[in-house]
Protein backbone atom coordinates (compact mmCIF):
# COMPACT_ATOMS: atom_id res chain seq x y z
CA UNK A 1 0.00 0.00 0.00
CA UNK A 2 1.17 3.41 -0.81
CA UNK A 3 0.21 6.60 0.72
CA UNK A 4 -1.67 7.34 -2.35
CA UNK A 5 -3.70 4.28 -2.25
CA UNK A 6 -6.98 3.92 -1.23
CA UNK A 7 -7.88 0.58 -2.05
CA UNK A 8 -11.07 -1.90 -1.24
CA UNK A 9 -9.75 -4.30 1.17
CA UNK A 10 -9.69 -8.17 0.91
CA UNK A 11 -12.66 -9.97 2.33
CA UNK A 12 -11.86 -10.81 5.78
CA UNK A 13 -11.98 -14.10 7.87
CA UNK A 14 -14.96 -14.54 10.00
CA UNK A 15 -17.23 -12.09 11.25
CA UNK A 16 -15.65 -8.61 12.07
CA UNK A 17 -16.92 -8.70 15.33
CA UNK A 18 -14.64 -11.61 15.86
CA UNK A 19 -11.83 -10.05 14.46
CA UNK A 20 -11.57 -7.25 16.38
CA UNK A 21 -12.88 -9.31 19.83
CA UNK A 22 -9.47 -9.17 21.27
CA UNK A 23 -8.61 -5.55 21.10
CA UNK A 24 -11.91 -4.49 22.33
CA UNK A 25 -11.60 -6.83 25.40
CA UNK A 26 -8.03 -5.66 26.09
CA UNK A 27 -9.12 -2.19 25.87
CA UNK A 28 -12.13 -2.69 28.02
CA UNK A 29 -9.71 -4.39 30.46
CA UNK A 30 -7.63 -1.46 30.04
CA UNK A 31 -10.46 1.10 30.75
CA UNK A 32 -11.82 -1.51 33.97
CA UNK A 33 -8.45 -0.67 35.69
CA UNK A 34 -8.32 3.16 35.14
CA UNK A 35 -11.63 3.10 36.64
CA UNK A 36 -10.97 0.84 39.72
CA UNK A 37 -7.83 3.32 40.54
CA UNK A 38 -9.48 6.38 40.16
CA UNK A 39 -12.16 5.06 42.73
CA UNK A 40 -9.59 4.05 44.70
CA UNK A 41 -7.79 7.58 44.46
CA UNK A 42 -11.13 9.04 44.59
CA UNK A 43 -11.74 7.97 48.12
CA UNK A 44 -8.30 8.71 49.59
CA UNK A 45 -8.75 12.40 48.52
CA UNK A 46 -12.70 12.40 49.55
CA UNK A 47 -13.64 12.86 46.00
CA UNK A 48 -16.76 10.98 44.12
CA UNK A 49 -15.27 9.33 41.02
CA UNK A 50 -18.43 9.64 39.37
CA UNK A 51 -18.59 13.69 40.04
CA UNK A 52 -15.07 13.58 38.52
CA UNK A 53 -16.20 12.33 35.39
CA UNK A 54 -19.43 13.27 34.61
CA UNK A 55 -20.11 16.66 36.92
CA UNK A 56 -17.09 18.79 36.10
CA UNK A 57 -15.44 21.14 33.17
CA UNK A 58 -16.86 20.38 30.27
CA UNK A 59 -19.51 18.00 30.63
CA UNK A 60 -21.50 20.10 32.67
CA UNK A 61 -21.44 22.42 29.96
CA UNK A 62 -22.37 19.60 27.74
CA UNK A 63 -25.23 18.47 29.82
CA UNK A 64 -26.40 22.12 30.43
CA UNK A 65 -27.16 22.13 26.66
CA UNK A 66 -28.51 18.59 27.06
CA UNK A 67 -30.89 19.83 29.73
CA UNK A 68 -31.88 23.38 28.94
CA UNK A 69 -30.64 24.03 25.55
CA UNK A 70 -27.75 26.92 24.01
CA UNK A 71 -28.08 30.67 25.41
CA UNK A 72 -26.37 29.99 28.83
CA UNK A 73 -23.36 31.81 29.00
CA UNK A 74 -21.08 33.17 32.11
CA UNK A 75 -19.33 36.78 32.41
CA UNK A 76 -16.32 36.61 34.01
CA UNK A 77 -14.65 39.39 35.86
CA UNK A 78 -11.81 39.97 33.30
CA UNK A 79 -15.05 40.59 31.01
CA UNK A 80 -14.82 37.23 28.65
CA UNK A 81 -17.48 35.35 28.22
CA UNK A 82 -18.21 31.70 28.07
CA UNK A 83 -20.61 30.79 26.00
CA UNK A 84 -22.43 27.09 25.83
CA UNK A 85 -22.59 27.84 22.49
CA UNK A 86 -19.01 26.68 21.75
CA UNK A 87 -19.92 23.24 22.33
CA UNK A 88 -20.93 21.59 19.40
CA UNK A 89 -24.51 19.94 19.92
CA UNK A 90 -23.92 15.78 18.60
CA UNK A 91 -23.29 14.69 22.06
CA UNK A 92 -25.42 16.58 24.07
CA UNK A 93 -27.98 15.68 21.87
CA UNK A 94 -27.66 12.14 22.45
CA UNK A 95 -27.54 12.72 26.20
CA UNK A 96 -31.30 14.19 25.71
CA UNK A 97 -31.88 11.23 24.08
CA UNK A 98 -30.65 8.58 26.34
CA UNK A 99 -32.30 10.59 29.35
CA UNK A 100 -35.48 10.58 27.30
CA UNK A 101 -35.29 7.11 27.14
CA UNK A 102 -34.10 5.73 30.19
CA UNK A 103 -34.17 6.48 33.92
CA UNK A 104 -30.53 7.74 33.37
CA UNK A 105 -29.67 11.93 34.21
CA UNK A 106 -28.17 14.05 31.62
CA UNK A 107 -24.62 13.27 33.71
CA UNK A 108 -25.23 9.61 33.69
CA UNK A 109 -26.43 9.56 30.02
CA UNK A 110 -23.08 11.60 28.86
CA UNK A 111 -21.12 8.60 30.70
CA UNK A 112 -23.15 5.78 28.77
CA UNK A 113 -22.76 7.17 25.58
CA UNK A 114 -18.75 7.80 26.05
CA UNK A 115 -18.77 4.03 27.31
CA UNK A 116 -20.59 2.70 24.15
CA UNK A 117 -18.24 5.42 22.08
CA UNK A 118 -15.32 4.26 23.24
CA UNK A 119 -15.73 0.92 22.32
CA UNK A 120 -16.67 1.89 18.57
CA UNK A 121 -13.42 4.14 18.69
CA UNK A 122 -11.60 1.13 19.74
CA UNK A 123 -13.10 -1.25 17.12
CA UNK A 124 -12.55 1.75 14.46
CA UNK A 125 -9.10 2.16 15.60
CA UNK A 126 -8.55 -1.82 15.40
CA UNK A 127 -10.05 -1.87 11.75
CA UNK A 128 -8.26 0.69 10.13
CA UNK A 129 -4.66 -0.82 11.59
CA UNK A 130 -5.83 -3.93 10.47
CA UNK A 131 -6.49 -2.74 6.79
CA UNK A 132 -3.36 -1.37 6.90
CA UNK A 133 -0.55 -3.50 8.50
CA UNK A 134 -3.35 -6.40 9.72
CA UNK A 135 -4.82 -7.79 13.33
CA UNK A 136 -1.88 -7.71 15.55
CA UNK A 137 -0.67 -4.21 14.97
CA UNK A 138 -4.60 -3.14 15.36
CA UNK A 139 -4.62 -5.00 18.69
CA UNK A 140 -1.54 -3.25 19.88
CA UNK A 141 -3.03 0.22 17.83
CA UNK A 142 -6.04 -0.28 20.17
CA UNK A 143 -4.48 -0.91 23.97
CA UNK A 144 -1.84 1.92 22.89
CA UNK A 145 -4.83 4.60 22.83
CA UNK A 146 -5.92 3.18 25.82
CA UNK A 147 -3.37 3.79 27.95
CA UNK A 148 -2.28 7.01 26.69
CA UNK A 149 -1.63 8.74 29.75
CA UNK A 150 -4.68 11.16 29.25
CA UNK A 151 -6.68 7.57 28.40
CA UNK A 152 -8.84 8.52 31.25
CA UNK A 153 -10.49 11.03 29.34
CA UNK A 154 -12.10 8.31 27.25
CA UNK A 155 -13.95 7.09 30.30
CA UNK A 156 -15.18 11.06 31.09
CA UNK A 157 -18.84 12.68 29.87
CA UNK A 158 -16.63 14.15 27.25
CA UNK A 159 -16.70 14.56 23.37
CA UNK A 160 -13.04 12.49 22.64
CA UNK A 161 -14.61 9.05 22.65
CA UNK A 162 -17.64 10.34 20.08
CA UNK A 163 -15.11 12.12 17.62
CA UNK A 164 -13.10 9.41 17.54
CA UNK A 165 -15.03 7.00 17.05
CA UNK A 166 -16.64 9.04 13.83
CA UNK A 167 -13.44 9.57 12.78
CA UNK A 168 -11.77 6.22 12.58
CA UNK A 169 -15.25 5.17 11.04
CA UNK A 170 -14.49 7.24 8.35
CA UNK A 171 -11.35 6.84 7.64
CA UNK A 172 -11.83 3.27 7.56
CA UNK A 173 -14.72 3.86 5.28
CA UNK A 174 -12.88 6.01 2.80
CA UNK A 175 -9.61 3.15 2.84
CA UNK A 176 -12.60 0.50 1.75
CA UNK A 177 -13.92 2.88 -0.74
CA UNK A 178 -16.95 3.28 1.26
CA UNK A 179 -17.42 6.99 0.23
CA UNK A 180 -21.31 7.73 1.08
CA UNK A 181 -20.63 6.06 4.62
CA UNK A 182 -17.50 7.88 4.65
CA UNK A 183 -19.13 11.65 4.36
CA UNK A 184 -22.27 11.14 6.50
CA UNK A 185 -19.26 10.30 9.25
CA UNK A 186 -17.60 13.11 8.29
CA UNK A 187 -20.38 14.90 8.59
CA UNK A 188 -21.57 13.77 11.85
CA UNK A 189 -17.79 14.23 13.36
CA UNK A 190 -18.46 18.16 12.49
CA UNK A 191 -21.41 18.40 14.94
CA UNK A 192 -18.80 16.68 17.44
CA UNK A 193 -16.00 18.90 17.76
CA UNK A 194 -14.13 21.74 15.57
CA UNK A 195 -11.70 19.36 14.75
CA UNK A 196 -14.28 17.85 12.48
CA UNK A 197 -12.71 20.05 10.01
CA UNK A 198 -9.58 17.01 9.91
CA UNK A 199 -11.97 14.48 9.06
CA UNK A 200 -13.38 16.48 6.53
CA UNK A 201 -10.33 17.28 5.20
CA UNK A 202 -9.05 13.97 5.25
CA UNK A 203 -12.33 12.72 2.75
CA UNK A 204 -11.50 16.00 0.65
CA UNK A 205 -8.44 15.28 -0.06
CA UNK A 206 -8.57 11.49 -0.67
CA UNK A 207 -11.59 11.96 -3.35
CA UNK A 208 -9.38 14.26 -4.89
CA UNK A 209 -6.24 12.04 -5.19
CA UNK A 210 -8.27 9.42 -6.54
CA UNK A 211 -9.94 11.99 -9.27
CA UNK A 212 -6.44 12.82 -10.15
CA UNK A 213 -5.34 9.18 -10.29
CA UNK A 214 -8.07 8.59 -12.56
CA UNK A 215 -7.04 10.77 -14.98
CA UNK A 216 -3.39 10.00 -15.24
CA UNK A 217 -4.36 5.83 -15.57
CA UNK A 218 -8.01 6.60 -17.22
CA UNK A 219 -8.54 2.47 -18.00
CA UNK A 220 -8.87 2.23 -13.71
CA UNK A 221 -12.52 2.20 -12.16
CA UNK A 222 -13.48 2.29 -9.01
CA UNK A 223 -15.96 4.00 -6.82
CA UNK A 224 -18.45 6.06 -9.36
CA UNK A 225 -17.54 9.75 -9.51
CA UNK A 226 -21.12 11.08 -8.36
CA UNK A 227 -20.42 8.79 -4.83
CA UNK A 228 -16.68 10.97 -4.43
CA UNK A 229 -18.19 14.22 -5.29
CA UNK A 230 -21.80 13.56 -3.10
CA UNK A 231 -19.56 12.73 0.14
CA UNK A 232 -17.10 15.49 -0.58
CA UNK A 233 -20.66 17.57 -0.73
CA UNK A 234 -21.96 15.48 2.65
CA UNK A 235 -18.39 15.70 4.44
CA UNK A 236 -18.67 19.47 5.84
CA UNK A 237 -22.37 19.64 5.95
CA UNK A 238 -22.55 18.94 9.74
CA UNK A 239 -19.57 21.58 10.71
CA UNK A 240 -20.53 24.04 8.40
CA UNK A 241 -24.43 23.99 9.59
CA UNK A 242 -24.08 24.28 13.14
CA UNK A 243 -21.09 27.30 12.69
CA UNK A 244 -23.88 28.92 10.79
CA UNK A 245 -26.43 28.51 12.63
CA UNK A 246 -24.33 29.80 15.77
CA UNK A 247 -23.81 33.18 13.77
CA UNK A 248 -27.49 33.72 13.03
CA UNK A 249 -28.10 32.99 16.69
CA UNK A 250 -25.95 35.31 17.67
CA UNK A 251 -26.31 38.11 14.89
CA UNK A 252 -22.81 38.00 13.72
CA UNK A 253 -22.74 36.38 10.43
CA UNK A 254 -20.81 33.27 9.63
CA UNK A 255 -18.11 34.41 11.77
CA UNK A 256 -20.12 34.36 14.93
CA UNK A 257 -18.68 31.51 16.35
CA UNK A 258 -14.99 32.63 15.98
CA UNK A 259 -16.46 35.89 18.81
CA UNK A 260 -18.03 33.07 21.00
CA UNK A 261 -14.25 30.92 20.72
CA UNK A 262 -12.80 34.33 21.53
CA UNK A 263 -14.96 34.41 24.41
CA UNK A 264 -13.01 31.44 25.88
CA UNK A 265 -9.55 32.75 25.03
CA UNK A 266 -9.53 29.98 22.32
CA UNK A 267 -8.09 30.69 18.66
CA UNK A 268 -5.50 29.80 16.20
CA UNK A 269 -2.09 31.66 16.35
CA UNK A 270 0.13 29.49 14.63
CA UNK A 271 1.26 28.33 18.06
CA UNK A 272 2.38 31.66 19.09
CA UNK A 273 0.70 31.39 22.39
CA UNK A 274 1.90 28.26 23.30
CA UNK A 275 5.46 28.91 22.24
CA UNK A 276 5.33 31.19 25.28
CA UNK A 277 3.80 29.62 27.44
CA UNK A 278 6.82 27.08 26.88
CA UNK A 279 9.20 29.58 26.75
CA UNK A 280 7.98 31.11 30.41
CA UNK A 281 8.72 27.76 31.73
CA UNK A 282 12.40 28.71 31.32
CA UNK A 283 12.53 31.29 33.32
CA UNK A 284 13.06 29.60 36.68
CA UNK A 285 14.06 26.20 38.21
CA UNK A 286 12.09 23.80 38.35
CA UNK A 287 9.72 24.97 35.89
CA UNK A 288 12.31 24.87 33.35
CA UNK A 289 12.29 21.10 33.29
CA UNK A 290 8.39 21.43 32.99
CA UNK A 291 9.64 23.79 29.56
CA UNK A 292 11.92 20.69 28.34
CA UNK A 293 9.66 17.90 28.83
CA UNK A 294 6.81 19.93 26.62
CA UNK A 295 9.65 20.80 23.81
CA UNK A 296 10.60 16.75 23.82
CA UNK A 297 6.57 15.82 23.48
CA UNK A 298 6.40 18.30 20.42
CA UNK A 299 9.67 16.36 19.02
CA UNK A 300 7.83 12.98 19.90
CA UNK A 301 5.01 14.45 17.91
CA UNK A 302 7.24 15.28 14.61
CA UNK A 303 9.00 12.48 15.00
CA UNK A 304 6.18 9.96 14.95
CA UNK A 305 4.26 11.98 12.28
CA UNK A 306 7.70 11.78 10.03
CA UNK A 307 7.91 8.18 10.92
CA UNK A 308 4.07 7.63 9.20
CA UNK A 309 5.05 9.69 6.25
CA UNK A 310 7.98 7.04 6.47
CA UNK A 311 5.82 4.01 6.48
CA UNK A 312 3.85 5.20 3.67
CA UNK A 313 0.62 5.72 5.50
CA UNK A 314 -2.20 6.01 3.50
CA UNK A 315 -3.23 9.43 2.62
CA UNK A 316 -6.31 10.41 4.67
CA UNK A 317 -4.72 9.00 7.85
CA UNK A 318 -1.68 11.40 7.38
CA UNK A 319 -3.87 14.14 6.47
CA UNK A 320 -6.20 13.40 9.22
CA UNK A 321 -3.20 13.02 12.12
CA UNK A 322 -2.04 15.98 10.59
CA UNK A 323 -4.82 18.47 10.86
CA UNK A 324 -5.60 17.00 14.22
CA UNK A 325 -1.86 17.52 14.94
CA UNK A 326 -1.46 20.68 13.58
CA UNK A 327 -5.01 22.54 15.17
CA UNK A 328 -3.93 20.95 19.06
CA UNK A 329 -0.66 22.91 18.89
CA UNK A 330 -1.79 26.06 17.17
CA UNK A 331 -4.63 26.95 19.50
CA UNK A 332 -4.48 29.08 21.73
CA UNK A 333 -6.44 27.38 24.07
CA UNK A 334 -5.79 26.14 27.66
CA UNK A 335 -2.44 24.69 27.93
CA UNK A 336 -3.37 21.91 30.14
CA UNK A 337 -5.97 20.83 27.64
CA UNK A 338 -3.51 20.29 24.62
CA UNK A 339 -3.01 16.67 25.43
CA UNK A 340 -6.49 16.08 25.48
CA UNK A 341 -7.01 17.19 22.45
CA UNK A 342 -4.20 14.95 20.94
CA UNK A 343 -6.36 11.81 21.85
CA UNK A 344 -8.31 12.01 18.13
CA UNK A 345 -4.77 11.59 16.76
CA UNK A 346 -4.46 7.80 17.10
CA UNK A 347 -2.81 7.26 13.09
CA UNK A 348 0.16 8.55 15.18
CA UNK A 349 0.28 5.34 17.25
CA UNK A 350 0.51 3.32 14.57
CA UNK A 351 4.22 3.23 14.00
CA UNK A 352 4.72 2.04 17.78
CA UNK A 353 2.07 -0.67 17.32
CA UNK A 354 3.54 -2.30 14.23
CA UNK A 355 6.75 -2.16 16.23
CA UNK A 356 5.19 -4.11 19.29
CA UNK A 357 3.41 -6.40 16.68
CA UNK A 358 6.49 -7.39 15.85
CA UNK A 359 7.46 -8.16 19.41
CA UNK A 360 6.96 -11.52 21.12
CA UNK A 361 3.04 -11.73 22.32
CA UNK A 362 4.73 -12.21 26.01
CA UNK A 363 6.91 -9.35 26.09
CA UNK A 364 4.38 -6.66 24.46
CA UNK A 365 1.81 -7.84 26.95
CA UNK A 366 4.34 -7.29 29.40
CA UNK A 367 4.80 -3.44 28.01
CA UNK A 368 1.33 -2.57 27.60
CA UNK A 369 0.34 -3.75 31.34
CA UNK A 370 3.37 -1.45 32.98
CA UNK A 371 2.24 1.18 30.34
CA UNK A 372 -1.60 0.42 31.64
CA UNK A 373 -1.04 0.49 35.47
CA UNK A 374 1.38 4.06 34.55
CA UNK A 375 -1.51 4.92 32.65
CA UNK A 376 -4.43 4.16 35.45
CA UNK A 377 -2.20 6.00 38.05
CA UNK A 378 -1.80 9.01 35.85
CA UNK A 379 -5.20 9.38 34.77
CA UNK A 380 -6.50 9.15 38.81
CA UNK A 381 -3.65 11.79 40.04
CA UNK A 382 -4.81 13.97 36.88
CA UNK A 383 -8.56 13.64 37.13
CA UNK A 384 -7.97 14.53 40.94
CA UNK A 385 -6.31 17.70 40.57
CA UNK A 386 -7.51 21.21 40.71
CA UNK A 387 -7.74 21.81 36.77
CA UNK A 388 -9.61 20.41 34.03
CA UNK A 389 -8.33 17.66 31.84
Amino acid sequence: MTDLETPVAPPRAGPAWRRAAPALLGYAAVRALGMVTLAVWSAARDKSPHQLLSARWDSLWYTRVAELGYGYEVRLPNGDVHSNLAFFPLLPWLERAFAAVTPLSYADAGLLVSALASLAAAWGIFAVADHVYGPRAGICAVLLWAVLPVGIVQSMAYSESLFTALAAWSLYAVLTGRWLTAGLLASLAGLTRPVGAAVVAAVWVAAIASFVRERSVPARTGAPRWRRALAMLIAPLGAAGYVLWVGRHTGKGPLGYLDVQAGWRNGFDGGYAFARFVGDKFTSFPSALAGLALIIGVGLLVWLYVICVRQRQPLPLLVYAGVVTLLALCASSYFGSKPRLLLPAFPLLLPPALALARLRTSRSAWVLGGVAVASAAYGAFWLNGSGPP
